[in-house]
């Protein structure tokens, strides 16, 4: 269970006991709990949107929705990705690319993309309605997660000179993505039936694009590459269901 811990501690505000500071060995031994910290705020992130689509107007209530799961990662991921889309999307060389994206500064495709990925959530999360909002709540953070576990588990770390990163790369296993699929294919199976099982699908093809992609073009993964796929992950089911919905 100290996995599970450290897992909590890195990935959410809650105010376990003890401290983040834990050796390599227990920061890549975390990343196996990664879907199971999704599954869980996923049950908070479920229950608000349960609530809140039933007393408030759905707009109002995807934005508290949104503003909840930002809030829970201390927009750690956010930030992710920010910084992956200023280096990702400028079209320089590997090496520039990786001193952008560790420029604290947020350019024009940063700003870009933080709008189109809190954009997307808002609409497609309103549009569902009180009948569904609270499945897609509960399978965004468990999709978002999942899909850094994925990359975790099949990327080597890009930067030479190390970074938090590197540590969880320490935990790199296939096993241990396959893992994550099957928990976020299970948990949409059970939540949304065909529907969840296929955002839960369309969520693990996007990872593994995203991750080829920084695979290519970086050399492996970054801190930053995890956020954004986090942040990407949670976007799919969302709109998968949105889509789905509207068409059915």
């Amino acid at each position: 269970m100290r996995g599970l811990a450290t897992a909590l501690r890195f990935l959410t505000v809650l105010p376990l006991p003890g401290r983040l500071g834990a050796s390599a060995e227990e920061l890549a031994g975390s990343v196996f709990w990664f879907p199971v910290v999704g599954v869980l705020i996923g049950l908070g992130s479920g229950g608000l949107a349960w609530v809140a689509f039933r007393f408030a107007p759905p707009a109002v209530a995807a934005v508290v929705v949104v503003i909840a799961l930002a809030a829970v990662s201390k927009g750690l991921h956010l930030d992710g990705l920010a910084d992956a889309a200023d280096g990702l999307l400028s079209s320089r060389s590997r090496e520039r690319m990786l001193e952008i994206m560790k420029d604290s500064h947020v350019g024009v495709m940063g700003v870009l993309a933080l709008l189109a990925v809190l954009g997307l959530k808002v609409t497609a999360l309103a549009s569902l309605g009180a009948e569904w909002a609270w499945v897609a709540a509960l399978l965004m953070p468990v999709a978002g997660r999942g899909a850094m576990t994925m990359l975790m588990g099949t990327l080597p770390y890009a930067r030479p000179e190390g970074g938090l990163g590197a540590l969880f790369a320490l935990g790199k296993d296939p096993v241990v993505a396959g893992w994550a699929l099957v928990v976020l294919l299970g948990v949409g199976l059970v939540a949304g039936r065909e529907m969840g099982l296929m955002a839960g699908g369309l969520t693990a093809g996007v990872a593994a694009v995203f991750g080829w992609h920084v695979r290519r073009v970086l050399g492996g993964m970054t801190g930053d590459t995890l956020g954004a796929v986090c942040e990407l992950g949670e976007v799919v089911p969302v709109v998968t269901m949105a889509i789905w919905v509207g068409a059915y």
